[in-house]
């Protein structure tokens, strides 16, 4: 009998690398968040993320606060809020490996990051609202919980 299945082959090893933005949707959340970050360190908003970094090369080399704030962003928006769970999805989620262009920084560093820079992210919080909110993207209003 000769089934008619489309090539399924595991082991298959490409000439080149693929890129991970063709996996990633052109309307996805993924790519809106990266977009958006991309566009406040354009404008310099992400300053305040690099204040606790040496510009003169020394050290060891950090992950981007970029990187890390686009997976921060990302993961909130997602519901995934713990740092382990952040670097699950880091290795298993195509989206957070766009975001992260395929680096994977452990629960710790992200769990430091996100401590290091609490009032910065606090800050940017609100301004990508606020960026929603002018996009048409999100109503604002108050949520109450009794509890």
């Amino acid at each position: 009998m000769s089934y008619n299945f489309l090539p399924y082959e595991p082991e298959q090893m490409f000439l080149l690398p693929p890129s991970l933005t063709e996996w990633v949707r052109e309307e996805s959340l993924a790519r809106f968040v990266s977009e958006v970050v991309d566009e406040l360190e354009r404008e310099g908003r992400l300053a305040a993320f690099y204040a606790r970094y040496r510009a003169d090369g020394w050290g060891q080399a950090a992950y981007a606060p970029r990187m890390m704030v686009k997976v921060l962003l990302y993961a909130y928006c997602t519901g995934v809020v713990s740092s382990r769970l952040m670097a699950q999805a880091l290795e298993g989620d195509v989206a957070f490996r766009y975001l992260a262009a395929n680096q994977q920084p452990d629960f710790r560093t992200l769990s430091d990051f996100r401590n290091e820079h609490r009032e910065a992210l606090e800050g940017l919080f609100v301004e990508i609202l606020r960026l929603c909110r002018e996009a048409g993207l999100v109503k604002m209003g108050r949520v109450a919980l009794d509890g």
